[in-house]
């Protein structure tokens, strides 16, 4: 681990190796956030920091608190070159499946990004994105670059903002609190309430078997 005074910066020295190995200025780093939950829309982002930026404090979302990942969040936003978020709906996720919805989110995020500027080079959490541009996907990228670590923040924070806004409309299924993801008191609200048309992820057990059934029902009724 490369320190400086008590403070990681690996993930800077990783993307700013890669600025000076290829002699290039503006890296965009891409990710997600929601792949896994039975509920919402996933959340993709894109951010191209300055070359200068470097915040220690920046790490992969899901090892920061709440309270962390918000005040980065900020200051991600206000220094950035450039940034885009995009929730993608459950519609979608039903119709082309969650790694293509991360997908389709991702590329929308960078037409966002080069509407304001130049992107010379892609690093994203293991995710191949359709583009001519050099593109660099690894795994853990958002515990590895400081560019996909900014990204998941802004992802993270943003979907979760969503879930609690959807907390307020359904607060039987405690959105709030699971962020949508297969909890104990999720699945038993479910057993209770059945899903939400728009709101919970038909192609993801155990919803699917539920609307299979509900789909069945309707056509021998």
């Amino acid at each position: 681990m490369n320190k400086k005074n008590g403070k990681d910066r690996s993930r800077f020295l990783f993307d700013e190796g890669i600025r000076q190995q290829r002699n290039i200025v503006t890296i965009a780093g891409f990710d997600e956030a929601g792949r896994g939950p039975l509920a919402g829309p996933v959340s993709c982002a894109g951010v191209v920091l300055p070359p200068d930026y470097e915040n220690d404090g920046i790490n992969d979302s899901k090892k920061l608190s709440d309270k962390e990942r918000r005040l980065l969040f900020e200051d991600i936003r206000a220094k950035a070159l450039a940034y885009a978020v995009v929730l993608v709906p459950v519609e979608m996720i039903d119709r082309v499946n969650i790694l293509e919805a991360d997908r389709l989110g991702m590329e929308e995020c960078l037409r966002k990004i080069q509407e304001k500027l130049k992107v010379d080079y892609i690093i994203t959490d293991y995710m191949s994105l359709h583009t001519s541009i050099p593109l660099l996907s690894i795994p853990k990228g958002d515990a590895t670059s400081e560019a996909v670590s900014a990204a998941s923040i802004l992802a993270k924070v943003t979907r979760d903002d969503y879930m609690i806004q959807l907390d307020a409309k359904y607060p039987q299924y405690g959105f709030a609190r699971n962020k949508g993801y297969g909890t104990k008191d999720h699945l038993e609200a479910l057993r209770k309430y059945g899903y939400v048309e728009g709101v919970h992820r038909k192609s993801f057990e155990p919803v699917k078997s539920m609307a299979d059934e509900k789909e069945g029902s309707t056509l021998f009724a």
